[in-house]
């Protein structure tokens, strides 16, 4: 039995090496002809892509932090005081918490321009995150008046915006409980067909959906001719940043010029780590069990994604991720003042861990330290999202092309994935 389970263990890291290097991220056996990929895609430019966690201990203030520092470096590089998240990004990828913040970042508002800043997203997680997210003691009637009341919030957020109503391209995940697979909406589809428009509010709601909290979201798209019945995201995608790779890859009508990672930036965001304590000797409840697995998960894609570009020989991906013993007591910090609902003492406990040397995870081979801290990685990162956007000012081929209504449907990577999780 050991014996068979040396060899099957064996496979299945063949198996998922093959997966990532020839289906997934496109490897090419021949270094050399892989040498001149990379030789001509240097003049081609670069789709900015960024991906936002789910799961996560903070519930989305993590990941909040990380963009209003990413925007308050863009700004300052810019020289642009009202510089956007938006802006410096070609397309966002979020699931749950990530889900909701992309919404916000990218929803355009009456005047054209995104609904909230960086600043004011983090400050909607931090008010809004108890009612969205925590589980709260009672029964059915509970349960059913807090998703009123979020479903209250997310219509006064988003009125009747729908996934048309974006800035940039935006995938946003849920589970389909309807056809027990994952459902992957997507402004792409819904430039195509109306049965894959959804309003926002509703995909905020899908994403975010706690089956303990507020229970499933039943919702269907602007015409009405593709219900869904949606719980979280992070259940079927946690870390969405192989989705969001995915679909630039194959989207070809809005990143013509895009063949691999070696034509990405990517900058992947997570949420802190699952709120089950280190040495714990008691079992974990369902929910953190889940934010556990989310967690795992979302490393392995961290992972991949980390081994693709370097096999690209290409530097443009970055994970930025508070984990480790070593944050365990900031994350502690965070928490206590989380539950208290200080907010200033939120914001103050999240400086702090972003201040600490960071883990970098290595496939198969759990995590090691690295001498460069998240609030360095951001600021690196910030300057390679400033030159791209200067170097577009002088370019005379679109790096993207936004995409308008069609009278005809086109199959996207997301339209497949759609077509495949539900009826229309």
């Amino acid at each position: 039995m050991a014996e068979y389970n040396t060899e099957m263990n064996k496979l299945s890291y063949e198996i998922f090496s093959i997966l990532e290097n020839k289906f997934l991220f496109g490897y090419n056996e021949d270094p050399k002809q892989q040498k001149k990929a990379n030789h001509k895609a240097v003049n081609r430019g670069k789709v900015r892509i960024l991906s936002i966690d789910g799961a996560g201990a903070t519930d989305g203030i993590l990941a909040g932090k990380s963009l209003a520092l990413l925007e308050f470096f863009l700004s300052k590089k810019s020289g642009n005081p009202n510089a956007r998240i938006s802006d410096y990004f070609d397309v966002v990828a979020g699931s749950g918490a990530g889900g909701i913040l992309a919404g916000l970042l990218f929803t355009r508002g009456k005047d054209g321009n995104p609904m909230f800043t960086a600043k004011q997203a983090l400050e909607f997680m931090i008010e809004n995150r108890p009612g969205i997210f925590r589980q709260s003691s009672g029964g059915i009637l509970r349960r059913v008046l807090r998703s009123g009341k979020v479903e209250k919030l997310f219509r006064k957020t988003f009125g009747e915006c729908t996934l048309k109503d974006t800035v940039k391209p935006v995938l946003i995940t849920c589970y389909d409980l309807a056809t027990c697979a994952p459902f992957l909406l997507s402004r792409a589809d819904a430039m195509e067909v109306d049965g894959y428009d959804f309003k926002m509010r509703d995909v905020c709601l899908a994403t975010a959906a706690n089956p303990t909290v507020t229970g499933a979201v039943e919702m269907e798209s602007v015409d009405r001719r593709t219900k869904i019945v949606a719980i979280d995201g992070g259940i079927a995608m946690n870390n969405p940043t192989a989705a969001a790779i995915t679909h630039v890859l194959n989207n070809k009508l809005e990143f013509p010029f895009c063949n691999g990672v070696e034509d990405l930036v990517v900058v992947s965001l997570g949420n802190g780590e699952s709120d089950y304590g280190v040495g714990s000797k008691r079992s974990p409840l369902p929910s953190q069990s889940l934010r556990i697995a989310g967690q795992g998960a979302s490393d392995m894609v961290d992972q991949a994604v980390s081994m693709a570009f370097a096999q690209s020989g290409t530097n443009y991906y970055v994970r930025i991720q508070v984990n480790g013993i070593i944050a365990k007591s900031e994350q502690g910090k965070l928490e206590k003042a989380m539950k208290a609902k200080k907010k200033e003492e939120i914001l103050c406990a999240i400086e702090e861990m972003y201040s600490k040397n960071t883990y970098e995870s290595i496939l198969f081979q759990g995590k090691r330290m690295v001498e460069s801290t998240n609030l360095e990685k951001l600021e690196l990162f910030a300057g390679e999202l400033f030159k791209e956007q200067e170097r577009r000012k002088t370019s005379i081929l679109p790096t993207v092309v936004l995409k308008h209504s069609f009278p005809t449907p086109r199959t996207s990577s997301a339209t497949t994935l759609s077509t495949l999780s539900s009826p229309c």
